[in-house]
């Protein structure tokens, strides 16, 4: 009901009037932006792919610092509410706007995909209801949030779930570790494919199909049976009694890393480790700056110094968190290791305190870490609604509902029908890769667009609309392969699952190229636009002591 008092106003609903302080903001931006992939997929990579896959939070926690040196003061002094506002600020252009707005709902919607088939899995896996549920849930609740209060309503909430995560993820990580150091500290990284230690009972809860490495002598449904090497289907409901020393059969869907090459880095990544790292490395770097639901909190910022501090606040509160997904991956290899044949390895957060510590202890810590869980689901997918229906508001809806809140409510009820019927229809994929493809298609797109707008004078509506088209369309392209046809192999099928290494420089090239043909289309404002962008607010630029225009000209 506070939120509902306190938003009265089209600057409420969209920035929360400018007036969330650095440390708040700073808590806010953290839960906004710790998602599903943070919470869950994070650790479930690094169970089944090793080392390689900690690029993810060292890049997502990377992303703001190229945020802070870059864009963070210039952005927030742009006086935008949303990056299509931004897009015709600086290149006074209709069309930019609305491939810029394009866009964003493009990102918005790719990043609430993995939020909301994490909440399926972890509303399954806890629970055992069915894979839908957990999408409407998370979805209902989103949409009163937002409906409630806008942006100053979630600030509140998101600055309290990054805590509530922190707190999730740490408290448990204490008893794990201590476990761990009982058990003799055993080795993360075994020669030879992982085996149960001990006689284990797995049920499966979807129809899998697995990869068994040698021969293995089992138990399905009470009945005795011998799985040769090679794939074998399995029904949901089988359980399967595997005894000690047998080897880990796993989900077709995965390659995991066996043995010592699960330690060692660039082993990941397919035919092409070395490519794949480098791509993914520039898509979380870079695709960071071109997300909407971090962009806007920057607009909340009184002014530009608050925004730089703000995110240096967030690199903090990033830096102390990512320090735990890893460690819940790497002893789920050793404590989990039957989620490598369910397929389900983002589940290992949600089950390994359970597995570890006994009794009420184990099942306190398992409800603290679903409740971190639904956390993430909901703070994420909150500001991506806000983002994607403050876009859908001013270019879909202006002009055909009088009221600019209505609009905003029906924008945000908009926001997530097409990710929710993309999570209840398409097969599930690894959440952090999802996001990992969601930081391309932001690469790809903004990152050019904000770099050359802010920093670059001569850049045209033109340039920018075909450099976003270009890059945005072809990692977009590559994204919608990857995800519907699945993994290729050779060169082609790493350039379509890591599509930043060459979309991202494709877009600054076309928008270079572009600009420089069409300098008849430069913005009449530029130079005044450029001074607002670069000029600290404290300077008083109405003295008169000095020229803008002299300022840009070259």
């Amino acid at each position: 009901m506070y939120g509902v008092r306190a938003a009265r106003t089209t600057s409420d609903f969209y920035v929360a009037s400018r007036t969330v302080t650095p440390w708040w903001n700073a808590s806010a931006i953290g839960g906004e932006y710790l998602s599903a992939a943070s919470f869950l997929g994070v650790a479930g990579l690094v169970l089944a792919y090793g080392t390689d896959m900690l690029w993810f939070p060292v890049g997502y926690t990377a992303g703001y610092l190229m945020l802070l040196v870059l864009v963070a003061a210039p952005l927030r002094r742009s006086g935008a509410y949303t990056l299509p506002d931004f897009a015709e600020a600086r290149l006074e252009s209709s069309a930019a706007r609305r491939m810029a707005s394009i866009l964003v709902v493009t990102i918005g919607w790719l990043y609430l995909l993995p939020q909301f088939q994490a909440a399926g899995l972890t509303l399954r896996t806890v629970t055992g209801a069915p894979q839908w549920a957990g999408p409407v849930v998370v979805a209902v609740v989103v949409l009163v949030s937002v409906l409630g209060g806008g942006m100053r309503s979630i600030t509140f909430v998101q600055a309290f779930q990054y805590w509530l995560k922190l707190t999730a993820l740490l408290v448990p990580a204490l008893f794990l570790l201590l476990v761990w150091v009982g058990d003799g500290r055993p080795e993360l990284a075994t020669p030879g494919s992982p085996v149960f230690e001990e006689p284990t009972s797995v049920e499966v809860t979807i129809d899998v199909t697995v990869d068994v490495p040698s021969q293995i002598s089992v138990v399905a449904d009470g009945e005795p049976l011998v799985l040769e090497p090679g794939p074998h289907e399995v029904s949901a409901g089988t359980v399967l009694d595997f005894p000690a020393g047998a080897p880990i059969p796993h989900a077709s869907s995965l390659t995991p890393m066996t043995g010592e090459s699960w330690a060692l880095p660039l082993t990941a990544g397919g035919d092409h480790p070395l490519y794949a790292t480098y791509s993914l490395i520039i898509a979380l770097f870079f695709g960071t700056m071109g997300l909407p639901h971090v962009l806007v909190r920057f607009y909340t910022n009184p002014d530009g110094r608050a925004a730089r501090r703000t995110t240096l606040a967030v690199l903090g509160l990033l830096g102390v968190f990512y320090v735990l997904p890893g460690l819940y991956g790497a002893l789920g290899r050793l404590y989990t290791p039957e989620l490598l044949l369910t397929g389900r390895t983002d589940a290992v957060v949600l089950v390994l305190p359970a597995r570890l510590v006994d009794g009420v202890a184990g099942e306190a810590l398992s409800m603290l870490v679903t409740a971190g869980a639904f956390a993430a689901f909901l703070s994420t997918s909150s500001g991506l609604t806000v983002s994607v229906a403050g876009v859908l508001s001013q270019d879909l809806l202006h002009g055909r509902v009088r009221n600019p809140v209505t609009g905003f409510r029906l924008g945000a009820f908009l926001a997530l029908l097409v990710p929710i019927g993309l999570a209840l229809t398409s097969p599930f994929l690894g959440i952090a890769d999802v996001v990992g493809l969601a930081f391309a298609v932001a690469a790809s797109s903004f990152c050019p667009l904000l770099l050359l707008g802010i920093w670059w004078r001569r850049l045209t509506w033109p340039g920018a609309v075909a450099g976003l088209l270009a890059g945005g369309g072809a990692s977009t392209a590559a994204v919608v392969v990857t995800i519907l046809g699945g993994p290729q192999s050779g060169w082609v099928g790493a350039l379509l699952a890591q599509p930043a290494a060459w979309t991202m420089p494709l877009a600054f090239v076309v928008m270079i190229a572009v600009s420089l043909g069409t300098q008849q289309h430069l913005a009449p404002g530029v130079n005044r636009t450029m001074v607002r962008l670069h000029t600290p607010e404290n300077l008083d630029l109405n003295r008169g002591d000095w020229d803008p225009e002299d300022r840009w000209r070259t």
